[in-house]
């Protein structure tokens, strides 16, 4: 069923970059950048939301498997795509911080 959603997901992000920035990372920081991006240049509005999307699912997998990266990916804002969009799951450098 992922598969299907994910397939769906780049569908959409195909044609509105910013949508599946959206879907992906909510109303914050990156979605901003990204329809910034997109307005400047169809292109850079694309390869962001597929960046954005890369780093989501590759969390996500992370995750699932117990590993927890080192910090937040260069270039991401939203706490929901570096944690993979898993509840409860931060990187180590953000529960370092928190020991402080």
């Amino acid at each position: 069923m992922e598969v299907v959603t994910i397939l769906c997901l780049i569908l959409i992000t195909l044609f509105l970059p910013p949508l599946g920035v959206l879907f992906i990372a909510g109303c914050g920081a990156d979605f901003l950048i990204n329809i910034c991006l997109t307005i400047l240049g169809y292109l850079p509005g694309h390869i962001h939301a597929f960046y954005l999307m890369y780093v989501f699912y590759e969390r996500r997998e992370a995750a699932l498997a117990g590993i927890l990266p080192a910090e937040d990916a260069p270039g991401v804002y939203s706490e929901r795509v570096n944690t993979g969009g898993m509840r409860g799951y931060e990187t180590v450098y953000s529960q370092r911080d928190e020991s402080l």
